[in-house]
């Protein structure tokens, strides 16, 4: 029986395999929790681990063992209440010894299974059944990253280079080319040699079987002798694995968040879709290896800004839509070519717009920014009705129904629901 021993290192965490394993027969399990920890907690704290419990149950493993055949009677010393026919009742507590908060003097049973994932593991099984529509690969940029690949075999090389398996391969060829010739005539003389044994004698003294014999059986050990001297492994056998240093391309992304910071959004709105971009980036920046944030506010104007003041600066006025999008277009030309970028953008507003600026959205949208972009999501936050730029926008929708979508979004809780729903992976 042949025993193989893994002494490869393997980190600090020295049982990946084994949770890798784990993870892939419990994923029902830990997808649940991750699930129940979206709805549990903050959007902002969705990038951390979580902890998963698995019921005792479903952790046991099957187990064969000899069960107890046909009828037995058992009398048990002692016994006054019982007859031959009773049932006996379950504990009340079910076995579980506890609930209620009161103590118990019957049942056992054991606490479940806890463990901890990773914050890398949670987002995987976040974003397990979401793709991103029209994922396409632009041209590579700032490749700064490298990594060695295999590049075939050399013949020289260090020792912990050195491919056994390709090495014995060149061996066994080698012996094959130069014994097998000598094997082959040795093969032959053989059976001339038993077929000369098996021959009467002849008179004739020029041709004594005696001296055919003797000079075939010479001519063998010398031709095995040789076989013999071809070394089993020779330095000209040894392969090295040879490894070239190769550029490693990153794809990159640009995410633009626009969002309205007009009079009638109020601070809970500005909350809801600060929640959403936080998710939003979260889950492109799974996906690719560089990413650039663009913070567009607007009002009656736009402006870019960063982080801090895009969710918290005071500004506030009017609603004119249009102004971030025409912004937005304007920095795509300038620094974002949709030849070299992956552009995604999400909108977040309360509805309200100047009925006059929402056609004009539509327009810029349709034959400006939809072209250029990979996908574009609004989310408008409000329990009301809708208002004109909605319906502007389902009309853009229409048109683009694989690039485009809107959603609405009533208070935290749909955050992400209506996540899953922009960006859910559609069937082939």
């Amino acid at each position: 029986m042949t025993h193989i021993i893994d002494r490869r290192l393997n980190g600090k965490n020295k049982s990946a395999v084994n949770r890798e394993r784990f993870l892939r027969r419990y994923r029902q399990h830990i997808k649940k929790a991750v699930a129940e920890a979206v709805q549990k907690r903050s959007i902002t704290d969705i990038e951390h681990g979580e902890k998963v419990s698995i019921p005792t149950r479903d952790i046991q493993e099957p187990v064969f063992h000899n069960g107890r055949g046909g009828r037995r009677e058992i009398v048990h010393p002692g016994n006054r209440e019982f007859v031959t026919g009773d049932t006996l009742p379950k504990p009340p507590s079910g076995g579980g010894g506890g609930g209620g908060g009161q103590a118990s003097n019957q049942g056992e049973g054991m606490d479940d299974f806890v463990f901890q994932i990773t914050q890398e593991e949670f987002l995987d099984f976040l974003f397990d059944d979401l793709e991103l529509p029209n994922l396409a690969r632009k041209r590579l940029k700032d490749t700064e990253a490298f990594k060695y690949v295999r590049a075939g075999y050399s013949t020289q090389g260090v020792p912990a280079k050195l491919d056994v398996l390709r090495s014995m391969r060149g061996a066994h060829a080698r012996r094959l080319s130069l014994g097998g010739a000598r094997k082959r005539h040795i093969r032959e003389m053989e059976q001339q040699l038993k077929e000369l044994q098996e021959t009467p004698d002849i008179a004739d003294p020029a041709f004594s079987k005696k001296d055919q014999i003797q000079a075939l059986q010479d001519e063998i050990k010398r031709l095995k002798t040789q076989v013999k001297r071809i070394p089993w492994i020779d330095e000209i056998d040894l392969r090295y694995r040879q490894h070239v240093k190769q550029p490693q391309p990153a794809t990159s992304a640009v995410m633009f968040c626009l969002m309205d910071v007009s009079g009638s959004m109020s601070q809970m709105h500005k909350d809801i879709a600060k929640r959403f971009f936080i998710l939003l980036y979260l889950f492109l920046k799974k996906n690719y290896q560089r990413i650039d944030v663009v913070f567009i506010r607007h009002h009656t104007s736009a402006k870019e800004v960063d982080e801090e003041e895009f969710f918290y600066s005071r500004e506030t006025g009017g609603t004119i839509v249009s102004s971030a999008l025409k912004l937005m277009n304007q920095i795509i030309d300038e620094r974002y070519s949709p030849a070299e970028w992956n552009i995604y953008a999400a909108q977040a507003s309360d509805g309200d717009n100047w009925n006059d600026d929402s056609p004009v959205c539509s327009k810029l949208l349709s034959e400006e920014i939809l072209p250029k972009t990979q996908y574009y999501a609004y989310v408008e936050i409000t329990p009301q009705d809708h208002q004109m730029l909605w319906y502007e926008y389902e009309k853009v929708q229409e048109r683009y129904p694989n690039s485009f979508a809107i959603q609405q979004i009533a208070d935290a809780g749909e955050i992400y629901p209506v996540f899953r729903q922009l960006f859910e992976r559609k069937a082939a």
